[in-house]
């Protein structure tokens, strides 16, 4: 445990490295805070033994004097180490919120498939954001306490040495207590931290899927679903304040005990001529000052504990491997022919349960392929290893020759047009959406995308035109004309291999025909791979490629297939109602 914590701190002091100037100038700052700090009560001694008790009028206009610049220079010192410590904090946080989202965007489909959208923004912004705290105010506390802690332990020995050791017999007994909170502290702040990372996944599923949320009259459920996360949370948060409290009380109760025992011994002293009033003011003063760093270090000690277990989180995630690895020497290809082969691929989501088996096919350049099959036969999969959003376990993808695990992935994937099965938008202009992924795009090359997709004469008709706001997840837009746009968008990177996962699913039949001339246009001169259930879609590709049970069973033209008694004949006579159903 000890050496996880070891490692913890020393990730997070490397990302205050690049900010060591800002940090020095800082801390020069809050030592002499922390020395201001120290000098009233020995300013104070000299005020009761030399000018109340000898009546000297110089030293009390000397000693006023120094108390105002005293206090000023401390307002300088404070001023500059806060400034300076919240802009170190503020940039740590900045650079690791933006290392995290971009080591999110590396991760593999396999890691957000498992894990809550709702739970990673939480690790983006309350997880870091406790950081923060943990970089700027944790830091200041530690070095302005510890020093003053150190001056106001000598100023004690210095001024009894006796009663400095009767008041040190009790901090063993505090720094129990504290580390007894500290073990307690971090457990509560993983869980602080676990239950907010929940509640924000159920509020953004919930408000994400608003539209499913009404259809279905789920409100109740829903809000009761967040209450009962939002009491948990509630609790968690309570349990942590609980400990916190009993912390401070217990170990300021240490302390103003251990002042009271002090004051009736020096008060002998002082009585027997051993001590004067105004040393043991003087220690009095120090000794009640001294609890604000033992009571600060308490409060630190809390902070510390939720804001590692927040840094564990963090360092969690930035932790995980995408299992779609970069390739070590990336290939980039000149030009790309479109020429697609699978060689004995075997694939699983999970281990043992196999969606592709031995799955070898061949996609020469320019040519349409359709896969068609039941659901869940493993067509889309396949088509996902192509761009290599998923590696196979077995057998090998090429694309020209070569291996995609040894492309260069981001070349690779911006010419390969892709149009999902769900065609997601993003909130922005219908101009941004279509270009979206290809920033070079001009507005001839999207409105001829929008044209080959069908969708010119509703852009026409819009006020706005290609400036038109589609809104979030493009709820604007019916359901046929948001996978227009990403057949659109798919189109006007001008691809030379064209994967369509039913990109037909959304239209309906008046239409289907216009967008299937359109695709079949798109894909002259590009190899085009063509997922659908509806079999009307295929009837005009080179050849269809039939999937079941994650293995190829048949494959042909139309025409051909249709020729066999096979299981496109089946699936096709099953959907068009032929009497041979």
């Amino acid at each position: 445990m000890n050496s996880l914590r070891s490692s913890v701190y020393l990730r997070l002091l490397r990302q205050v490295r690049p900010y060591t100037n800002r940090l020095g100038l800082a801390l020069i700052c809050m030592i002499v805070a922390s020395a201001c700090n120290v000098a009233p009560p020995w300013l104070l001694k000299n005020v009761v033994d030399d000018v109340l008790i000898k009546k000297n009028m110089a030293l009390l206009n000397g000693l006023s004097l120094g108390v105002v610049a005293l206090f000023f220079l401390k307002g300088l010192a404070g001023y500059g180490h806060q400034y300076l410590m919240n802009w170190i904090g503020q940039r740590v946080v900045m650079d690791i919120r933006l290392k995290l989202y971009e080591h999110m965007q590396g991760l593999s489909f396999r890691y957000f498939h498992a894990t809550r959208v709702g739970e990673l923004l939480s690790r983006v912004t309350n997880d870091v954001n406790v950081l923060q705290s943990l970089v700027t105010t944790v830091l200041v506390d530690l070095v302005i306490q510890s020093v003053s802690f150190v001056a106001m332990l000598g100023f004690l020995f210095y001024l009894n040495w006796r009663l400095t050791l009767v008041t040190f017999l009790v901090l063993p007994l505090a720094g129990w207590v504290i580390d007894r909170a500290a073990r307690k502290l971090r457990r509560v702040g993983h869980e602080i931290q676990e239950q907010l990372a929940r509640l924000s996944a159920i509020a953004e599923e919930a408000l994400s899927s608003i539209r499913i949320v009404r259809i279905f009259a789920t409100e109740e459920e829903e809000l009761n679903r967040f209450n009962d996360q939002n009491r948990a949370n509630f609790r968690s948060l309570m349990r942590g304040t609980q400990v916190h409290a009993a912390l401070s009380g217990t170990v300021e109760f240490i302390l103003i005990a251990a002042l009271a025992l002090i004051l009736w011994l020096g008060g002998r002293d002082v009585i027997a001529g051993r001590l004067t009033p105004g040393e043991l003011i003087a220690f009095l003063g120090y000794l009640i000052l001294l609890v604000q760093p033992i009571q600060a270090v308490s409060r630190v000690v809390s902070q510390v504990q939720q804001g590692l277990a927040a840094v564990d989180r963090i360092f969690d995630v930035m932790g995980k491997t995408s299992d779609v690895p970069p390739p070590r020497n990336p290939v980039l290809l000149d030009v790309l022919r479109g020429d697609i082969r699978f060689e004995d691929v075997w694939f699983a989501y999970e281990a043992g349960r196999w969606v592709l088996q031995g799955i070898s096919l061949h996609i020469a350049p320019g040519e349409t392929v359709a896969l068609v099959g039941t659901t869940g036969a493993g067509k889309s999969t396949v088509a996902d290893l192509i761009p290599r959003l998923y590696d196979p376990q077995r057998g090998r993808v090429l694309i020209d020759g070569h291996d995609v695990r040894d492309l260069e992935m981001t070349a690779l994937r911006r010419r390969i047009g892709i149009v999902p099965q769900d065609p997601l938008l993003l909130k922005g202009s219908l101009a941004f959406n279509v270009a979206y992924g290809c920033p070079e795009a001009t507005e001839e090359a999207i409105g001829r995308a929008l044209d080959e997709a069908g969708l010119s004469d509703f852009v026409a008709s819009l006020p706005a035109g290609l400036a038109t706001e589609v809104g979030q997840r493009g709820v604007t837009l019916s359901g046929g004309q948001r996978q227009r746009v990403a057949i659109a968008r798919a189109l006007v990177r001008n691809p030379k291999i064209l994967i369509m996962d039913e990109a037909t699913s959304s239209l309906d039949a008046s239409v289907e025909q216009q967008i299937q001339e359109a695709m079949h246009r798109a894909a002259r001169g590009r190899t085009s791979l063509i997922i659908a259930h509806r079999l009307s879609t295929v009837r005009q590709a080179d050849r269809i490629v039939v999937i079941e049970g994650g293995s190829v069973v048949e494959e042909g033209s139309h025409e051909v297939l249709m020729a066999r008694d096979g299981r496109y004949r089946r699936l096709y006579s099953l959907q068009f109602g032929l009497d041979d159903a």
